[in-house]
Formats: structure tokens, C-alpha cells, sequence
């Protein structure tokens, strides 16, 4: 077995895997335990965040495609039929109890 001098690298100030702050002296991140070997670059000195794709992210067009056509502003007749039963039921429950 030959003598390795194994090289000292710098751990970058902020984990280039998932953006926790590491020591400075840290041989691994201590949050995800990346390190030179497993995800560490040299060149990597600030967090990239996710890898998300660049195109503008449309909300309403991702609430459309997941949920479907809102209905805005109207209430089903259901809806009407039973807030109605329950007023009447209301008032008569108080009309009956004040006797």
C-alpha cells in the first residue's frame, strides 16, 4: 500500500445538495450528509435551489388542470334548499320553545 497524502478540500459555506449552513471545518453536510464524494464540486459556492424548470408556472391553469372549471359565485340549489329548511326549522324551533 503506498502513502496517500489525502488532499484537504474546503467544504463549501453552504451545502450546494440541500442549502444548510456547514462548519467550517465539516467533512460532511450536517444536515444531508453530502460530501466530496457524493455531491460536493469545488466550484459549487452558493445554493442553486431545486433544479425546477425555467417556463413561468401558471396557477390558475394548474388549479384548472387538477380541479376542474370553478363555478364562481353560484351556489347550488341544494345548497339553497337546505339554508332555507334550516331557517324555517330555526324559526319554528323558537316560535315552539318561547310558548
Amino acid at each position: 500500500m503506498a502513502n496517500h497524502k489525502q488532499r484537504q478540500l474546503k467544504p463549501p459555506t453552504v451545502c450546494p445538495v440541500c442549502g444548510y449552513d456547514v462548519p467550517a471545518k465539516a467533512l460532511a453536510c450536517p444536515e444531508c450528509g453530502a460530501d466530496h464524494n457524493s455531491g460536493w464540486r469545488q466550484e459549487a459556492a452558493t445554493y442553486d435551489a431545486l433544479d425546477l424548470p425555467d417556463d413561468d408556472f401558471d396557477y390558475d391553469e394548474f388549479v384548472r388542470n387538477e380541479f376542474g372549471p370553478a363555478e364562481k359565485g353560484r351556489i347550488k340549489a341544494v345548497w339553497w334548499v337546505t339554508a332555507i329548511l334550516v331557517l324555517v326549522a330555526l324559526v319554528a324551533l323558537y316560535f315552539f320553545t318561547s310558548r
